[in-house]
């Protein structure tokens, strides 16, 4: 318990570190540039020590909880006893197809996490405000969800294959500028931006655990080189399904739009 204390404290020393220099910058500009007074210090100090504490608490559950089951998780589904039920004896080479509780499970926790996502709820929410209700606040959480269960499926499909992370980022970024051209303006900024909501507390750290436990467990994969990558693929593919989300809801107005109007005479 004395042990657990003793790096809850330092973890909050160190937070408190990193946190005083975006305060200081804050309060700076409010009151030396601005020149305008902090309205409510009081609650301002004591949502400062709330939000220290949250953060101390929260990088504490990351060690003692997400990052250890993600680990975990990555190591259960690659055993030769689960993948092919083998206990003792010589390992017979793998294939990809082998692996496909590993896919699934990936999209399952990207899609969770991503659901989940503090930031991005921020932003959907802000998003429904600004466009007056056209983008809902549950139609682009689920759009992003999608976007990064498929691209941390794909993700660990390439650790499991040991393809070059280039080619899939390549191709990717150039689905992106197609869909740039051809989708509603509106809202390629907020798909530009669903990309990096994504890579915030909770969908990083169960991710990248994930590609760790992965690259350490499959035979011939270096955690280096192949365990990384994954928030890559998480940063990526909202962009994509957030403006084919825009693509297929203006398809769907104008059709529904020319099944109302009535055939000229």
């Amino acid at each position: 318990m004395m042990e657990a204390l003793i790096h809850f404290g330092h973890t909050t020393l160190g937070l408190l570190r990193d946190v005083l220099p975006i305060a200081g910058i804050l309060v700076g500009f409010q009151v030396l540039v601005l020149r305008r007074p902090i309205h409510n210090p009081v609650s301002v100090f004591i949502g400062m020590v709330f939000v220290l504490l949250g953060l101390a608490m929260f990088l504490e559950g990351l060690e003692l909880a997400l990052f250890p089951l993600g680990r975990l998780m990555a190591q259960q589904l690659t055993l030769p006893s689960f993948i092919f039920g083998i206990t003792d004896g010589p390992i017979p080479a793998f294939s990809w197809t082998d692996y496909m509780w590993v896919y699934f499970f990936a999209a399952a926790i990207g899609f969770a996490t991503t659901v989940a996502e503090p930031a991005l709820i921020a932003v959907a929410i802000k998003a429904n405000q600004v466009s007056g209700g056209t983008v809902t606040v549950n139609g682009l959480r689920l759009a992003v969800a999608v976007g990064v269960a498929l691209g941390v499926a794909l993700g660990t499909f390439r650790i499991v294959t040991g393809t070059p992370l280039h080619w899939y980022i390549v191709v990717g970024y150039i689905v992106v500028i197609i869909q740039t051209m051809v989708a509603p303006r509106a809202i390629i900024p907020l798909a530009y931006d669903s990309g990096g909501v994504t890579t915030s507390t909770v969908t990083v750290p169960l991710v990248a655990a994930l590609g760790l436990g992965l690259a350490e467990t499959i035979p011939g994969r270096s955690a280096l080189l192949d365990g990384f990558g994954l928030i890559a693929f998480a940063s990526l593919f909202p962009m994509i399904t957030v403006m084919a989300y825009a693509q297929i809801s203006a398809l769907l107005t104008k059709r529904a739009h020319q099944d109302f109007v009535e055939p000229e005479e």
